[in-house]
């Protein structure tokens, strides 16, 4: 019999027989209740800090007893390794997950944020606008070129284009400026709605357009120019008879006369010249020159008379009137 069994035999009681099993403190422990377990941890004293005898070596009399065994799981563990870390279980990523996320389109602006109709109807507008913006700069070119054969066979159309509104000149550079103010005047012959005719007095234009001018930060670039240039294409074109001296004198007179028909729809000096329900049958021009005085320092003698140019009268059409509607 070796060391244990005696310490087995010794634990036993004297009526147990001989080979019935031998439970050790810690199987005593796991068989019993949690009662019998919490009074048997009372009752048991703390295990010796010394190690085990060795294996076959008898106890000596009178020693301590033999310390419990551990658990096998504590077997398996170094006391001085701490456990793993906990890490969660996270599932694998699906096939999208491992793609980068895309940003987000950008929000659609100008043109490409109508609709197809409209976008159509935006696209067609540019198209003509670009066409007739490349017809103007070409027609302003062969107007300013020098004599070519698209000028001598298409003159006529060229002229037609330019003239009056886009007049290419050079007077913006003129070394000697104008030293006259010329007023452009006018007066109608209205046709009274019971018949009859009534003549209005001189209304001057250009003072009415010097009054709207003057003192505005912005002014019109209509009042400022527009019945200037018509008089000055006019002068241009005509001698002093008032015959036209070339082929573009039928389209001054008809510009500066459809200027005047639509300045006498508008009320001047407080009236309308053509009165209640009449009708403005043909008008005259005028223009009144003065010479601008010249300065203190200056010797030079200039005369203060004004210069009356009188045309002749006009009769208005249904062509002018619809003209200066138009406007």
């Amino acid at each position: 019999m070796d060391a244990y069994d005696e310490v087995s035999n010794a634990r036993r009681g004297p009526d147990e027989p001989e080979g019935s099993a031998s439970i050790g403190p810690g199987d005593a422990t796991a068989d019993r209740g949690d009662g019998d377990s919490a009074e048997a941890d009372a009752d048991t004293p703390a295990p010796a800090s010394t190690p085990a005898p060795e294996t076959g070596s008898a106890p000596e009399t009178g020693s301590a007893p033999v310390p419990a065994r551990a658990p096998a799981w504590a077997a398996r563990q170094s006391p001085q390794s701490p456990p793993p870390p906990y890490t969660p279980h996270t599932p694998p990523p699906s096939g999208d997950a491992l793609t980068s996320p895309q940003p987000p389109a950008p929000a659609a602006s100008g043109i490409a944020a109508l609709s197809l109709p409209y976008q159509i109807v935006v696209a067609l507008v540019l198209a003509v606008v670009a066409v007739v913006a490349c017809v103007h700069v070409a027609m302003v070119f062969l107007h300013v070129a020098p004599s070519n054969t698209l000028t001598k066979q298409h003159g006529q159309a060229v002229d037609d284009w330019v003239y009056p509104e886009f007049e290419q000149n050079w007077k913006l550079f003129a070394p000697n400026p104008l030293q006259q103010n010329i007023a452009v005047q006018v007066r109608a012959e209205v046709r009274k709605p019971g018949g009859g005719f009534r003549e209005t007095g001189w209304y001057d234009l250009s003072a009415l357009d010097g009054a709207a001018i003057d003192g505005n930060l912005v002014p019109s670039h209509t009042d400022q120019n527009e019945l200037r240039r018509a008089w000055d294409f006019y002068v241009s074109t005509h001698d002093t008879e008032n015959r036209a001296t070339s082929s573009r004198g039928e389209l001054s007179e008809r510009y500066l006369r459809r200027i005047v028909v639509m300045r006498l729809d508008r009320e001047l000096d407080g009236e309308r010249a053509d009165g209640s329900g009449g009708a403005v049958d043909r008008i005259q021009v005028r223009s009144r020159t003065t010479n601008v005085p010249a300065p203190e320092w200056s010797e030079e003698q200039v005369s203060d008379k004004p210069v009356i140019r009188e045309l002749s009268w006009w009769s208005v059409t249904d062509r002018d009137r619809t003209e200066a509607s138009a406007e």
